[in-house]
């Protein structure tokens, strides 16, 4: 993240920072680059945390009271590139899901809520300025160096690892995401706190970050955790994190095409959706067939002629819905009419 950072100061925070909080009085022409009339006070010097390139800083580096290294200014500038980066990446890959791969008969189905995707959205956009602000802490730790995060294959474990850390972070993930995700589902806490991203029986690629603000953040510790731990190369810690985002819409756009005993996929995940207590793993079943809580997804769901007939969503209804009052009590959610209409 420190290099993502280092490129946002410098086409934005610093000029940016400099307007709002100088480290001397300001001139009314303060971006007009002809001017000579402030002084540059800082003490900073520049250091890029890009092995590869870098850029070299305006004088509008030096002009704020609040340096590149000010703590308060990285967690201001971390908050701001988490929270834009993460509504870029889901509004693009979202849209993108839904525009090719979702399937648009799904909001046919009798449990789809009524005017769904915008709820989706909502509870997206509600939840992410706190699971930002809340990753904060994790992303200083990375641009303070209070990780193990590290710049080049050369300065890493072995050039064997630049191969192995991407398994590696997958595997131990997937664990740490499946006992969480286990533990939302205790009845102490899956109301209050993972209940808002169950409101969604049918998922759409838009219910991929509708989270319960603390719910979101508390299933990405796993990927903050891991450079606290072990190795690994920054630029992989950027691409993983695209990735997982990725990937977290991949298994909510309702394309059932890994019909696989060990992926995760789209199908596995809608068990989850249907009938709660089953397939809480993000990656793979592993884990969820070593806790006993693996549902192999129906083979029907395989065959898109079957997949959304009404035999099909009939049988999902019925065991749905007496779940649901297992789970939660009295289903709370509003159903599209013309959806249950349809179907009766």
């Amino acid at each position: 993240m420190d290099v993502v950072l280092e490129i946002a100061d410098t086409f934005i925070g610093d000029y940016a920072y400099a307007w709002a909080h100088p480290a001397q009085s300001t001139p009314y022409d303060f971006l007009d680059t002809t001017s000579n009339s402030t002084q540059h006070t800082s003490t900073w010097q520049f250091k890029t945390a890009n092995p590869y390139f870098s850029f070299t800083p305006s004088k509008y580096a030096y002009m704020s009271a609040w340096d590149r290294d000010n703590i308060y200014r990285q967690a201001i500038s971390l908050f701001l590139i988490t929270w834009i980066f993460g509504l870029v990446l889901y509004f693009l890959f979202a849209t993108l899901s839904y525009v090719f791969v979702f399937d648009k008969k799904t909001m046919q189905h009798p449990k789809y809520l009524k005017n769904q995707i915008w709820l989706e959205i909502k509870q997206a956009n509600r939840s992410m300025p706190t699971m930002s602000a809340l990753t904060v802490p994790f992303w200083l730790l990375d641009v303070r160096g209070l990780t193990r995060l590290y710049n080049t294959p050369a300065e890493g474990p072995g050039l064997w690892y630049e191969i192995l850390q991407y398994p590696f972070f997958i595997l131990f993930t997937d664990a740490c995401i499946y006992l969480i995700h286990r533990g939302l589902h205790h009845p102490l806490i899956y109301k209050r706190l993972h209940k808002p991203h169950h409101k969604w029986i049918m998922p759409t690629p838009y219910a991929s970050h509708a989270f319960h603000p603390v719910d979101g953040w508390a299933q990405s510790l796993p990927y903050h955790i891991f450079p606290l731990l072990f190795p690994l190369n920054k630029f992989a810690s950027v691409g993983l994190f695209v990735f997982v985002n990725f990937w977290t819409i991949m298994i909510h756009d309702g394309e059932y095409v890994a019909n696989s005993p060990v992926i995760n996929g789209a199908a596995c995940h809608t068990m989850h959706h249907l009938y709660f207590n089953y397939n809480y793993g993000q990656y793979t079943t592993f884990w969820d067939r070593l806790g006993k809580s693996y549902r192999k997804p129906d083979e029907d769901l395989f065959q898109k002629e079957q997949k959304m007939s009404e035999e099909q969503w009939k049988k999902q209804v019925k065991e749905m819905e007496k779940l649901v009052k297992e789970v939660e009590g009295e289903d709370d959610r509003t159903y599209d009419p013309a959806a249950v209409k349809k179907n009766n």
